[in-house]
């Protein structure tokens, strides 16, 4: 295409909405006639947000005549429904300010925000028609936000898999339909829309978790979200951070105590001034964990500044300091767990993270119907793992032997920009989505001998260990360019069609040296090599993919989705050697689909649900299988690479129903609501070339995977009880059942069948609240994961039955 037809087609687009415009335009003031600067405002009619000006104005461009649906919202007042025509010109709009509302009536003001909030078809410069889409409105719920208690706080998101630890919730791992938690890998982790993993080609995970205490939202976006967010099958999930105050200051400091020490502060100060906003906190975290030798300590910093050029022109800043120090207890076996959970025979292992995050991003409005972000981030950080692995887990740790020291550092940077459109077709609202994104990453990975002492030493001990076994230096320069696009095709005002692509160009590097050392029998070194390596992989990639949306009535959708999926394989973990499992030189990438097909709404105010059924399709699936070690010794090991082609299905189903309007609509100051979270997953790997693993499970599928819960407030007093359920799991893709006896590795077998139950409740009098709760109150003894690496490895028990007790204070 010339870049003169570009132009045209350009100019095309902004003219298709260029005639036939009304405009609602008025003031907002309270009742004593003072102005009121930035009120939200909301067009139910079309989905879109708007708010006013300093002096309390607004101007709202409309393609209709006749009536529209206004909500007006603002911290502090009561929230105002109101119809509004363009033929009322200077409307005057009068908020009451609200005084002493009890913490019902409040949770009851956010949940219709919320619910006007709720990730629509279109989202600033996004696209979520006929996508498998959930939102987490945090400020709502009554769980353990101080340890980011990530089975309570996801619990109304159906099918994720969850690898919990005591390290107070600094890092998140979830999974689903198949795919390893560990770490939140198979997931496209963003903050405030931008990337927060290591890397997201080379080394995808996240050693960083925002916390919960400064969150707003988290938007969960399944499979289908690959189009604008990357190639991975898990889809999006992204932390938003919340907004600055309106008001001038607004400090919150909020301190928890719980069991084994547990202490952590948070305090964020906000507010707005004019054109400029800001939100920051600062987050502290220490503990004891409830096993020895697993304390942890974490110190947490974000900076949000905003500027509002215009009402069409905003410039946002963000960076986030994150470090952590943590003791890991190590692994167990099967004997050892079933014998004490609470035990370990690791005293010399540590890890630690330090990460540093920017972001800069621009927000521009050319008409009402036409919007554009540019986001420049990057990234400067590390974590660093020292301890005793053996392969043997029950073998207790020796001081004054070699620890294994792994050092990883990820710089990078990235830009992406989007450009969204809004236009008719036959009278119906479509809209077109074009994006670019380039991230470059370059980033290194050392292992090597670590010192015989016990400290928190992260230096190559080369000197004191020469012929250390595992030693190797690498760089890894990745480079990526995408770009994408979708397009709603609004065919009737019911139904719409979207299809989408992307193409990728992915290059990932590898260049560096491994040590290749031998010993005989008698610790005599027979080999010792070096072997250097530069390795290049280059991919173009297209990808495409499509949604369907109906909807028959208001509040009523049906959605359908398709999407294929990419991921490439990391040289991080190729060369990266643990004694517990072996990776095939050999790995390539995986690529497959996935698609939903589903129903969601809500029947009147009282009942939200959401029912879907999914499909993953696998080939190459990368995974794990029991076997000798490939190097000729008589150890049983996990070795990772291509199993072969498998499929993943299944049903979920998500119910939500306010008894509290079903039966007491006439109690203002009383909510009380039950939920159900059920999935139901089924897989088969389909073909392989690995002998009888051909008809087997899938690793980490549970068949059933169940939430429950209720919510219960009276004016100042929330309450909340969860219970989850999970069915048993295979970890590996032979579906070895748990060996009982098994004291020497504890790296096989299943995840066995669990449940666990929490209670959380709060107390708000004036600026102050209390909030309590009793997490795993059944005391069960159980286990999400079997590790492989670090934190093991071995079996990981999860928290026995803890308390916790936060004290709020807001002015």
């Amino acid at each position: 295409m010339k870049l003169s037809d570009f132009k045209f087609l350009v100019f095309i687009l902004f003219s298709l909405n260029s005639f036939c415009q009304n405009t609602i335009s008025g003031t907002i003031t309270s009742v004593s006639g003072a102005k009121l600067s930035l009120v939200e405002i909301y067009n139910k009619t079309t989905g879109n947000k708007y708010f006013s000006d300093k002096n309390g104005a607004f101007s709202i461009e409309v393609e209709k005549s006749g009536s529209f649906e206004f909500t007006f919202y603002k911290e502090n007042y009561a929230i105002l429904d109101i119809e509004i025509s363009p033929s009322e010109a200077n409307k005057l709009i009068i908020l009451e300010k609200t005084t002493e509302l009890s913490e019902v009536v409040i949770n009851k003001q956010r949940e219709k925000v919320f619910a006007l909030n709720r990730l629509k078809d279109i989202e600033e410069t996004a696209i979520y028609a006929g996508k498998k889409t959930e939102v987490i409105a945090v400020e709502k719920l009554t769980v353990n936000k101080a340890t980011n208690s990530t089975r309570q706080i996801f619990a109304q998101v159906v099918g994720l898999t969850i690898n919990e630890s005591s390290d107070g919730g600094l890092q998140l791992s979830i999974g689903g339909r198949g795919l390893d938690p560990n770490r939140t890998s198979n997931f496209n982790t963003r903050q405030n829309d931008y990337d927060i993993s290591a890397d997201v080609l080379g080394y995808p995970e996240s050693y960083y978790a925002t916390p919960t205490e400064a969150l707003n939202e988290i938007q969960v976006v399944r499979g289908a979200a690959s189009l604008q967010y990357g190639t991975q099958f898990g889809g999006l999930v992204n932390f938003k951070i919340k907004k600055p105050t309106t008001k001038a200051f607004e400090i919150t400091t909020r301190n928890t105590i719980g069991t084994y020490n547990l202490f952590t502060n948070f305090t964020s100060l906000s507010g707005t001034k004019g054109k400029f906003s800001y939100y920051t906190f600062y987050n502290y975290k220490q503990g004891d964990g409830f096993r020895p030798s697993s304390k942890f300590e974490s110190k947490n910093y974000f900076a949000n500044l905003n500027y509002q050029f215009t009402n069409k022109t905003s410039l946002h800043f963000d960076y986030t300091h994150f470090s952590y120090l943590a003791q890991q207890a190590g692994g167990l076996t099967d004997v050892m767990f079933n014998e004490d959970p609470l035990q370990s025979n690791r005293t010399r292992n540590w890890f630690a993270v330090n990460w540093n995050l920017f972001a800069l991003r621009l927000k521009h409005k050319f008409t009402n119907n036409a919007d554009f972000s540019l986001q420049l981030f990057g990234l400067n950080a590390s974590r660093k793992a020292v301890g005793y692995r053996s392969n043997r887990v029950s073998n207790n740790d020796i001081i004054g032997t070699e620890r294994d020291l792994i050092i990883g550092e990820f710089k990078n940077w990235g830009a992406e920009a989007r450009f969204l459109k809004r236009y008719k077709i036959r009278g119906n609202n479509s809209a077109f989505l074009i994006g670019t994104k380039y991230y470059q990453s370059n980033n290194s990975g050392v292992q090597g001998p670590g010192s015989s002492g016990s400290d928190t030493n992260f230096t190559i001990a080369s000197n004191e260990f020469p012929f250390y076994t595992n030693q190797s230096d690498y760089k890894y320069p990745n480079l990526n360019f995408a770009f994408f696009g979708e397009n709603i095709f609004k065919i009737t005002p019911k139904f719409s069609i979207t299809p989408g692509f992307r193409f990728e160009k992915i290059k990932t590097q590898a260049n560096g040296f491994y040590r290749k050392i031998n010993l005989d029998l008698a610790g005599n070194v027979i080999l010792d090599e070096t072997k250097s390596e530069n390795i290049t992989k280059d991919r173009n990639l297209l990808l495409l993919g499509l949604g369907l949306s109906y909807k028959p009535q208001n509040r009523i959708e049906f959605y359908s989705n398709v999407s294929q999926n990419y991921r490439s394989v990391t040289f991080n973990d190729i060369r990266t050697v643990s004694p517990s499992q072996v990776i095939d030189n050999n790995i390539t990438d995986e690529k497959g689909y996935t698609s939903d097909i589903g129903i969601r709404g809500q029947i009147t105010d009282k009942i939200t649900f959401d029912t879907n059924i999914f499909g993953l399709y696998y080939d190459d699936k990368i995974g794990e299988f029991e076997t000798r070690n490939p190097n000729g010794s008589a150890a049983i090991v996990r070795f990772r690479g291509n199993i072969g082609t498998a499929v993943t299905y299944g049903f979920e189903t998500m119910l939500d129903w306010s008894l509290s309007k079903t039966f007491f609509d006439t109690k203002e100051n009383l909510t009380w609501n039950i939920f159900s979270n059920i999935a139901i997953t089924e897989s088969e790997y389909l073909k392989s070339e690995i002998p009888n693993i051909k008809g087997k499970k899938v690793e980490f599928v549970p068949l059933y995977n169940i939430k429950v819960g209720t919510g219960i407030g009276y004016k100042n007093f929330m309450s909340s009880i969860q219970m989850a359920y999970v069915s048993s799991q295979f970890t590996e893709a032979n579906n070895n059942f748990t060996d009982k006896n098994d004291n020497t590795y504890g790296i096989f077998g299943q995840i066995p069948t669990y449940y666990v139950a929490d209670f959380s409740c709060s107390y708000k009098f004036k600026y102050f609240k209390i909030e309590s709760g009793i997490n795993n109150f059944t005391n069960n003894s159980y286990f999400t994961r079997r590790a492989t690496g670090y934190p093991g490895p071995g079996i990981i028990p999860s928290d026995n039955r803890t308390f916790y007790t936060t004290l709020e204070f807001v002015f």
